[in-house]
């Protein structure tokens, strides 16, 4: 008998072990693998929805930290190497160069190149995302730069408000600066042909004939010296509207709200320099005014300008010891390479409505508006026509910017881009401020500029 108990005891063992297994298996095939993005915007929010909803049998966890003083970078970089590390990262064009160059934070992502090829991705995109013929990061857009002025003081200035007409007023610097001139003329001083001397930047660093660093030195460009010195101009002859850069101010420009903060009179604006991104996410969103009085929509239309550049954009990369390795690669070539994504991303398909029914918990304000300029030709030639009759067509008084832009986009490219771009811009902003509002002279200017390179990039030789 006891032969008998311990013989069926040591079937219902086995038996035990053998359901606790099959359990544990089946536990473990239903567990959702997780793919965790980070990001600096809920742009790409949209996306990793838009991705959660091809692929249910995965959980996408979406993870955004603002950049507001760094912190972004910050926390990305103490995360690297530990169990919090994310499998997928968003590095704008600010900072990207410095992720792509270093050998210990991307992977390596080359095998998605043939697909980039077929899907014809401007080179700008690939180059800004490779080191000696590595690819490391992609990015959705391609980013070229455009001027974007008001029709109505157009015809109030100079008579006609048609693009080609104004472009070749203002297809040089000479030109830009004479219509400066006769705007503040005609208007006694209550329009400015721009908000603020930071709109340069970007135009004249993208037309510099070398980056900031050659051979570990300091360069300043000859462009650089003609920066300083036309933002002086425009300053000292009352051309722009002394409103900074992303302030209260310069948005109000865009809605026709501006007002001289010393004499509560309005004032105007004739011009923004801004890139494709600029359009859907800036001008268009701040042409009203927020208490429903004035609208500019429709006012506006669009030219290349003084200048050729670009400006911005965000790239994705997979960070190094990431155990997703191959989903992480895939969401990047959903994002980036996908005709059918980049289409719905371009076009406006990724409404509220259509997020929340793959995800309900997304906020009531995640949503893609069309008009963002995607990085793929092949898309782009597919698309523009769309755009002949889009609300960003009305908005630019049935101007077609997409067409501009795709004509624009091949001319752009990311030879000066470099690691160092970030802390040397930033280092370069105060010494203009302070030169502009009379506080230092050129000599300090450069002075000033050049100690916070060498406390910023000790590496770098100052000459």
């Amino acid at each position: 008998m006891r032969k008998h108990i311990l013989f069926a005891l040591s079937l219902l063992l086995v038996a035990s072990m053998l359901f606790s297994a099959c359990g544990a298996k089946k536990a473990s095939t239903d567990e959702k693998v997780t793919l965790n993005i980070w990001s600096f915007t809920n742009e790409i929010l949209t996306m990793a929805v838009a991705y959660q909803g091809n692929h249910p049998e995965l959980q996408v966890k979406y993870t955004m930290i603002p950049m507001t003083d760094g912190e972004y970078q910050t926390k990305l970089l103490a995360a690297l190497g530990t169990a919090d590390t994310p499998d997928v990262i968003a590095l704008e064009s600010a900072f990207v160069r410095s992720y792509v160059e270093s050998d210990d934070i991307l992977v390596d992502i080359s095998d998605l190149l043939p697909v980039a090829k077929e899907m014809d991705v401007y080179s700008f995109v690939t180059d800004t995302g490779s080191d000696n013929g590595v690819l490391k990061a992609l990015a959705y857009q391609a980013t070229p730069g455009a001027v974007f002025y008001r029709r109505s003081l157009a015809k109030e200035y100079f008579g006609t408000d048609d693009p080609a007409e104004i472009q070749a007023m203002m297809s040089d610097l000479d030109g830009f600066t004479a219509m400066a001139q006769t705007i503040k003329e005609k208007s006694e001083g209550k329009t400015f042909i721009v908000g603020s001397n930071a709109e340069f930047q970007m135009p004249f660093l993208a037309n510099r004939a070398q980056p900031w660093v050659v051979d570990d030195t300091l360069v300043i460009d000859p462009m650089v010296d003609q920066y300083i010195a036309i933002s002086k101009l425009f300053r000292d002859n009352g051309y722009e509207a002394q409103a900074g850069q992303w302030s209260e101010g310069w948005f109000a420009g865009m809605s026709d709200t501006l007002v001289d903060v010393n004499t509560g009179e309005p004032i105007q604006i004739f011009c923004y320099f801004l890139p494709t991104w600029g359009l859907p996410y800036v001008l268009a969103p701040n042409a009203a005014d927020a208490d429903g009085g004035t609208d500019t929509s429709g006012d506006w239309a669009a030219v290349t300008g003084p200048l050729p550049y670009q400006w911005g954009g965000t790239w994705l990369g997979v960070v190094k010891g990431t155990p997703n390795l191959d989903l992480a690669k895939d969401f990047i070539k959903f994002a980036t390479l996908d005709e059918t994504n980049l289409t719905n991303w371009a076009e406006g398909v990724y409404t509220n409505e259509y997020l929340k029914a793959i995800d309900p918990t997304v906020p009531d304000d995640q949503a893609q508006a069309a008009g963002d300029f995607v990085g793929s030709k092949l898309v782009v030639d597919k698309i523009t026509s769309f755009f002949d009759d889009s609300a960003m067509s009305q908005f630019l008084g049935g101007e077609n910017s997409y067409g501009m832009f795709a004509a624009a986009a091949p001319s752009v490219n990311a030879r000066l881009l470099q690691g160092t771009d970030d802390a040397i811009n930033r280092a370069l902003g105060d010494p203009v401020s302070q030169y502009l509002n009379g506080e230092i002279d050129l000599d300090t200017l450069w002075a000033n500029f050049k100690a916070s390179v060498a406390t910023e990039l000790p590496d770098v030789t100052i000459p």
